[in-house]
């Protein structure tokens, strides 16, 4: 099991990027607009500067949603590799089965 407080940290990213995504798209449209002034510009990107940081869709961490592994994580699954073959072995998980040779 990972650290709770990294599990922690990372589930509070997500209700960050969740909660800035609209500001932040809008902002980043005005700085890249060629068609405002590049004062209105900058200023745009000083607004960006000063959202927090950690809400920023980059910095979100994939994590195992069963054990909080951070490696070996499975997108399509959102589990690590190590739960995908502990719940395989169970037989948790339909249509797959455990290699054996």
């Amino acid at each position: 099991m990972a650290k709770v407080s990294s599990v922690e940290r990372n589930k509070k990213r997500t209700l960050l990027v969740a909660k800035y995504a609209s500001k932040r798209i809008a902002l980043k449209n005005m700085a890249s607009d060629k068609s405002l002034t590049m004062e209105e510009r900058f200023s745009a990107r000083l607004k960006l500067a000063k959202l927090p940081r950690n809400s920023a869709a980059n910095r979100i961490r994939n994590r195992c949603v069963v054990s909080g592994r951070p490696r070996g994580f499975y997108r399509k699954l959102g589990i690590s590799r190590i739960a995908l073959r502990d719940l395989t072995a169970q037989g948790q998980i339909p249509g797959m089965v455990k290699s054996s040779w």
